[in-house]
C-alpha cells in the first residue's frame, strides 16, 4: 500500500467511526483506538504534505485563529419564519394555503431547536463554506470553527448533488453545557447563562481550537439549491441523512392540521425530556412544487409556520419606569425590574410599549408584575399580580409629558399609540438613531463603523447627520476614544465604499418613516431616481403598487422638510447612488406595464424565480392568486386543475412559458 493509499484509507476509516459515534450515536471503536489511528494519520500527513486535504479528520481539533470574520452573501437568502401560537392561527394559515395551491396538502412537522442558525455549502461532497444567518442576505464566514464540530460531515457519503446549501442549528446539549459550567465554577469563573447564547457565542470565537473543546452539535433541517433530485421536504430530510448529516428523527409527515396539533401537543410535554433546548415546532408544506407555488413574502416563506410553545412566565417587582427615545422620536416606556431568571436569562428590563398599555394594565411603580418573553425573545409585562391588594400609597402612573433627553413637549399624533418628541434635529438620541439606521447592514452597511462609534462622533460634535460622514478625515477620527490609526483608516474607507451601495438601499437608509426595505425597492423601481420620487404628487405615489396613503404622505412630508432636501442634495454631491444604475436600467422595460400576472406550474426554460423577475423587470406585477383583475396566467407543466377551472370561469387568458418569452421578445 502506498503512503497516499494508507492516508486515504485511514481518513475514510476515521470518517466512518466519527459518523457512527456523533450522528448515529453508535460507537464502533474505542476512544483509545480512535486516538491511535488519528495520531497515525497525523504523522503520515506531516511526512507527506503533498497529500494535504482541507477536510481531513485531523483538522477537527482546530487551531486556526481568525481575527476578523469575512462577511459573505448567501447565495440563497435565509428567511425568517412567521410565528403562530394557537390552533386557530394554524387553521387560518391552512385556509390561506388552500386558496393559493391545488390539491391535498401534507405537512412535515419538525422540532424548532433553540441554537444558532448556520448555512453549510457543499461542492462535490466536500464542505467548502459555513456562514452564519446574519441578516438573512449575508452573514459571517465561520468555516474553521464549524469544521471542529464532529456531527458536521466534512466529506459526504453516498450520492449527493454536485452543489447545495444545507441549513441547520448549532446547539449545545444540556449535558455538555452543564459539564462546561461545572469546570468554569471549579476554576473560579462565572458560569455561562444558557446553552443557546453559549452556542451562538462559540461560532465567533477567534481560536477554533477553543471551539473544538466545546461539545457543540449541528442539527440539519433544510436542503437548498437547484436540481437536488427531491420532490418533498420529507424526502430531502431522508437524503440528508443518507449523505451523513445529523437530522433529528422527531420529524413527522402528516396529512392534516389536526394531526399537526397532535404532534405539537405531544412535544409540548415531551420536549422536556430532550437533550437540547426547543422552543416550538416548525410546520412546512411537504410538497416542494407547492412550496414553489406559494413562494415568499418580504420576510418569510408562505409555506412554513413556526408554532411557539407557551412562553414561560415569572413574577417580579417593578422598581421604576424609564422612557427611551427612538430615531423617529417615538417614546417607549421601559420597566426596570428586580432581576429575575426567565427562559435561561436574567431579565432586568421589559417594554411597556405605550401609554395605552400602561393605562390598560394599570401598571404602577412598586407593583408585583407577571413577565414573559414574547415568542421567548423580548420580555414584556402581561399583568399585575393581585392589583386589589396594593398598599394605600400606590398611585396611578402618569405618562411623562416632556422628552427625557431634550425636555421638548411630547406630541401624540391622532390615531397612533405612541408619543413623539418633535425636536427632530436637536434631540441627540434621534440624531444618533438616524445615523445608526443609515449605516446599518441592510442599509449602507458601512464597514468599520458601528453604533457606539456613531454616538462618539455625534457627542464629539464631528457629525450632526449622516451626510457629515462623507467629510470625515482620519485626523478627525483618531482623537476619539479607542480609535487607533488603522481603525480610523477603515472607517474612512468604509464610508467611501458606501458610495457604491445601490439606490434602493440608499432610499431605505434615508430613514423615511414607513419606508422599509420592500417599499424602498418598489419606489426605486417605479421612479428610478430620488428626484422623481421627491417631485411626485401624493396621488402619483398612492398609484404605485402597494403604496398606501400613509406611506405616500410620509414620503411627501420628508421631501417637504428643507433640511431633508438639503441632506439629499449633499449626498448627491458626495457621489452616493441616488438613481438606478445604467446596468439595472438596461434590464428594465415597460413591455408588461399594467399587466397582473399569475405564475403556476413547473417550468423548463427558466426557473419560477427568474420568471417572476422577468415580469417585474418588464413593468408587470406578479400576483399569487387569480381574480378578475388578472391579465393572464403563465402556465407550466402540472398547473393545478382548480386554477385552470377558475381561469376559465373568469375568462382569464392562459399562456405557455414559450408564449410568455415570445411576448417579451
Amino acid at each position: 500500500m502506498t503512503a497516499q493509499q494508507h492516508i486515504e484509507t485511514l481518513r475514510q476509516e476515521l470518517r466512518d467511526h466519527n459518523y457512527n459515534y456523533y450522528v448515529l450515536d453508535n460507537a464502533t471503536i474505542s476512544d483509545y483506538d480512535f486516538d491511535i489511528k488519528l495520531k497515525e494519520l497525523q504523522k503520515l500527513e506531516d511526512k507527506h504534505p503533498e497529500f494535504f486535504d482541507a477536510n481531513s479528520p485531523t483538522l477537527r481539533v482546530g487551531g486556526a485563529v481568525t481575527k476578523n470574520f469575512e462577511t459573505v452573501m448567501h447565495e440563497h437568502r435565509m428567511y425568517s419564519l412567521d410565528n403562530s401560537y394557537s390552533l386557530e392561527d394554524l387553521q387560518d394559515w391552512e385556509t390561506r394555503l388552500k386558496k393559493l395551491v391545488d390539491g391535498d396538502i401534507n405537512y412535515t412537522c419538525e422540532l424548532k431547536y433553540d441554537g444558532a442558525s448556520i448555512s453549510l455549502t457543499y461542492e462535490n461532497g466536500s464542505l467548502i463554506k459555513a456562514v452564519t444567518r446574519g441578516d438573512g442576505f449575508q452573514g459571517d464566514n465561520v468555516t474553521p470553527n464549524i469544521k471542529t464540530i464532529k456531527s458536521v460531515p466534512l466529506q459526504l457519503k453516498g450520492n449527493y448533488p454536485p452543489k447545495f446549501d444545507i441549513r441547520g442549528e448549532i446547539v449545545l446539549p444540556f449535558e455538555g453545557f452543564n459539564k462546561m459550567n461545572a469546570e468554569r465554577l471549579e476554576a473560579g469563573e462565572e458560569p455561562y447563562r444558557n446553552p443557546r447564547n453559549t452556542a451562538s457565542g462559540s461560532l465567533k470565537l477567534q481560536d477554533s481550537a477553543e471551539v473544538a473543546r466545546r461539545p457543540l452539535e449541528c442539527l440539519l433541517y433544510n436542503l437548498t439549491g437547484i436540481n437536488l433530485g427531491v420532490t418533498s421536504q420529507s424526502s430531502s430530510l431522508e437524503l440528508a441523512r443518507q449523505m451523513g448529516f445529523k437530522v433529528p428523527e422527531a420529524s413527522k409527515l402528516v396529512n392534516s392540521i389536526e394531526a399537526v396539533f397532535e404532534f405539537i401537543n405531544y412535544w409540548d410535554k415531551e420536549r422536556h425530556n430532550l437533550p437540547y433546548e426547543t422552543d416550538g415546532v416548525v410546520v412546512k408544506v411537504n410538497n416542494l412544487q407547492q412550496q414553489e407555488e406559494l413562494g415568499f413574502t418580504a420576510k418569510a416563506p408562505r409555506w412554513a409556520m413556526a408554532y411557539k410553545f407557551k412562553a414561560e412566565q415569572v413574577s417580579t417587582k417593578l422598581i421604576r419606569i424609564d422612557y427611551q427615545v427612538g430615531r423617529t422620536g417615538a417614546i417607549t416606556p421601559v420597566a426596570n425590574l428586580e432581576p429575575v431568571e426567565l427562559a435561561g436569562t436574567t431579565v432586568k428590563r421589559a417594554s411597556l410599549h405605550n401609554a395605552d398599555q400602561i393605562e390598560k394594565l394599570d401598571i404602577r411603580v412598586g407593583d408585583e408584575v407577571f413577565v414573559e418573553k414574547g415568542g421567548e425573545i423580548i420580555p414584556k409585562i402581561i399583568a399585575v399580580v393581585n392589583a386589589t391588594n396594593r398598599p394605600s400609597d400606590s398611585v396611578p402612573t402618569q405618562y411623562r409629558t416632556t422628552c427625557p433627553e431634550c425636555e421638548s413637549e411630547l406630541v401624540r399624533i391622532e390615531g397612533e399609540a405612541k408619543h413623539y418628541c418633535p425636536n427632530v434635529n436637536g434631540c441627540n438620541p434621534q440624531i444618533i438613531g438616524r445615523i445608526q439606521h443609515y449605516i446599518s447592514r441592510k442599509a449602507m452597511d458601512i464597514e468599520g463603523l458601528g453604533g457606539e462609534t456613531v454616538a462618539l462622533l455625534v457627542n464629539a460634535g464631528l457629525i450632526t447627520n449622516y451626510t457629515d460622514l462623507y467629510t470625515l478625515t482620519k485626523e478627525d477620527i483618531m482623537p476619539l476614544e479607542r480609535m487607533a490609526e488603522k481603525s480610523a483608516e477603515n472607517l474612512v474607507q468604509g464610508v467611501e465604499a458606501s458610495k457604491q451601495i445601490p439606490f434602493e438601499r440608499v432610499l431605505f437608509a434615508l430613514g423615511i418613516r414607513f419606508v422599509g426595505e420592500t417599499v424602498a425597492k418598489k419606489l426605486a423601481k417605479h421612479y428610478k431616481s430620488i428626484g422623481a420620487i421627491s417631485s411626485a404628487t401624493l396621488e402619483e405615489l398612492v398609484a404605485v403598487d402597494e403604496i398606501g396613503i400613509k406611506i405616500a404622505q410620509s414620503v411627501k412630508d420628508f421631501f417637504t422638510d428643507n433640511s431633508n432636501v438639503e441632506m439629499v442634495s449633499r449626498l448627491i454631491l458626495c457621489g452616493v447612488q441616488l438613481e438606478l444604475s445604467a446596468e439595472v436600467l438596461a434590464n428594465q422595460t415597460e413591455t408588461l406595464k399594467g399587466d397582473i400576472v399569475v405564475v403556476s406550474g413547473v417550468f423548463t426554460q427558466v426557473s419560477r424565480t427568474e420568471l417572476k423577475k422577468l415580469i417585474e423587470d418588464n413593468g408587470g406585477k406578479v400576483s399569487s392568486s387569480i381574480s378578475s383583475k388578472t391579465s393572464y396566467i403563465v402556465a407550466g407543466d402540472k398547473m393545478g386543475p382548480s386554477k385552470l377551472e377558475k381561469a376559465e370561469k373568469l375568462g382569464v387568458l392562459v399562456i405557455s412559458e414559450q408564449d410568455f418569452l415570445d411576448k417579451l421578445n
